[in-house]
């Protein structure tokens, strides 16, 4: 995953409002997701469709084995967003538009690119708002998820 356009913001910290422009970008780490991870978030959001559970019934879906939850995933990716080198002075959250593209297994690794989409001043004039543009990959190159994130940051 490459960037097209823009800067690469890798190693920035602290990005407000004015530090970045359509079109920068930034990866994150990389994360393995592992059936334990699954299991946890089964048992914290009580989601234990079969696909995610058995591998028996994954495969019996045309899995190729265990899949992990798809807001698991969104999860991690949002993390993994606040662990990377770039990182903004951030607000909230506003929402997601997010796509899940292809299942993502037990054993995969995922990591982000980030580009910065789009940005808009709010009436506080210490606060805008970023359009964050993601797209999350695993370990083989395939975009797995997709999407924005609007992102309240703070001006300088």
């Amino acid at each position: 995953m490459t960037g097209e356009g823009g800067r690469n913001l890798g190693g920035a910290a602290e990005l407000s409002y004015e530090d970045v422009e359509a079109g920068d970008w930034f990866e994150t780490p990389r994360r393995t997701v592992s059936a334990d991870m699954i299991d946890a978030f089964a048992a914290l959001t009580g989601d234990r469709f079969e696909i995610h559970m058995d591998e028996t019934a994954a495969r019996r879906h045309g899995f190729a084995g265990r899949v992990a939850h798809g807001l698991l995933v969104l999860s991690l990716v949002d993390g993994l967003k606040n662990q990377a080198e770039a990182r903004f002075r951030a607000i909230a959250s506003l929402g997601w538009d997010f796509r899940f593209e292809r299942p993502v297994l037990a054993g995969d690794a995922i990591r982000a690119r980030i580009a910065v989409a789009g940005k808009r001043v709010t009436r506080k004039p210490d606060r805008g708002i970023l359009t964050l543009r993601f797209a999350v990959a695993n370990q083989n190159g395939d975009i797995v998820q997709s999407g924005d994130n609007r992102l309240m940051v703070y001006r300088r």
